[in-house]
């Protein structure tokens, strides 16, 4: 584990925020190097598939040429969902790092865990205070607007 990806991955959550989306980023790493990386773009895209995991998964299933991400991890800033945790179990990288705990809708461990059995490697709460921080941010910035 390496928290320079989750720093990564903190980037793109912030790309997010400023754009008006929920403050979700992620990265693959394979071979020690960023080979993917995204934030969700539900708003931009008009499409609540827009997770920051399924984009980055399909660009490094796309740049890779391949149907299986063996051989990488995942960073993410929040626990997946289920739908997300789902296109993981499909796409079976190595391991996968998430940062802040999602207890409403986390299938990493947290509500569910999708994963549980399936051979992928989960951590949980890397860095998790600064993704924490920046979701709660955004959301008390969205309740002041509203």
């Amino acid at each position: 584990m390496n928290n320079q990806f989750m720093q990564e991955a903190l980037y793109e959550a912030k790309k997010a925020a400023e754009a008006g989306e929920i403050p979700v980023g992620a990265v693959i790493v394979q071979n020690g190097e960023v080979i993917a990386r995204g934030h969700n773009l539900t708003v931009e895209k008009d499409n609540i598939l827009a997770h920051a995991e399924f984009l980055v998964i399909e660009e490094a299933l796309h740049k890779l040429s391949k149907r299986r991400l063996s051989g990488c991890s995942l960073y993410v800033t929040l626990e997946p969902c289920a739908m997300c945790a789902g296109a993981i179990l499909l796409a079976r990288p190595d391991r996968v790092y998430f940062g802040a705990y999602d207890a409403a809708a986390g299938a990493c461990g947290g509500k569910h865990d999708v994963l549980s059995g399936s051979g992928i490697e989960v951590y949980g709460g890397i860095m998790e205070e600064a993704c924490s921080h920046i979701l709660q941010c955004f959301f008390k910035d969205l309740r002041k607007n509203l």
